[in-house]
């Protein structure tokens, strides 16, 4: 039996695989169990470079937090989907630049809870604080009173999906979802999103997609434009939709179609 031998917290299931243990495998972490790693292993058999494509995903979120932070102004941030903390994580990126910064971070896998808490220590002018939910239900992250405790739902925020919005089908209309959330966000707000696609390697993705399915996880890959609708009337900052590595980038990027993910960040009118 898969995992019988492994020990995990409690309402952890190990023979089911998760996002953020797969993720946390391929970011060459221990939170993970076999079923994951087994997923993780396929995934990188349909597709040799996913590694990278996990750690370009970290390194957007570096820079969207550094960014909104010094740029936008923005010193609260709501990031749903966070996955097994790996360091730096991002209330550390935002509190270096502004001490201040106020994060609440949002996952489904106990796991996570049990690292976020060990994890995302705070400074002591800011707030760094973990809810327990899912983004199928937005209301219930809304309405959350450790979300209400730590944001000023009066102040820009930015709203973080990365990576995430992937585990949703069309049949859980994604587009709604975002669309309670971006509705909550108080003008000025910014939402980051990446995605994955198969608009750049197709045979790869839906290899890697038949792989996780396969295992009974929910992984969908969809176009620019798919991924557009869910920025809805908000306004794409420079460069706009474009590959994750060609986001602001710190250093010139030789194959931006290396990673196979759309990413983008939008402010509100």
């Amino acid at each position: 039996m898969h995992g019988s031998n492994e020990v995990a917290p409690p309402g952890v299931n190990t023979n089911v695989p998760h996002s953020a243990r797969i993720y946390d495998y391929w970011l060459g972490g221990k939170d993970n169990f076999a079923v994951d790693r087994a997923v993780g292993e396929a995934m990188i058999k349909a597709i040799p470079g996913m590694r990278y494509m996990a750690g370009e995903n970290r390194k957007f979120v570096h820079r969207v937090a550094r960014d909104l932070v010094a740029k936008e102004g923005i010193k609260q941030f709501l990031d749903i989907g966070t996955g097994i903390p790996t360091r730096p994580n991002l209330h550390e990126i935002a509190q270096q630049l502004e001490p201040s910064s106020r994060v609440v971070y949002v996952d489904n896998d106990p796991i996570v809870l049990v690292h976020a808490r060990a994890l995302m220590i705070s400074t002591p002018e800011g707030r760094s604080e973990y809810i327990s939910a899912d983004i199928r239900d937005p209301r219930s992250i809304l309405d959350d009173p450790a979300l209400k405790d730590t944001l000023d739902l009066d102040e820009p925020i930015g709203l973080t999906l990365i990576a995430v919005l992937m585990l949703l089908a069309d049949a859980d209309d994604p587009w709604s979802l975002v669309g309670a959330l971006r509705d909550a966000m108080p003008s000025g707000s910014c939402l980051a999103i990446t995605h994955p696609t198969a608009d750049f390697a197709p045979a790869e993705v839906e290899q890697a997609v038949n792989a996780a399915t396969g295992a009974g996880m929910t992984l969908v890959a969809r176009s620019q434009e798919a991924v557009r609708r869910l920025f809805g009337d908000w306004e794409l900052l420079e460069p706009g939709l474009v590959p994750v590595s060609s986001w602001r980038p710190d250093t010139a990027v030789d194959n931006p179609e290396a990673a196979y993910y759309w990413a983008g960040v939008a402010r509100k009118p």
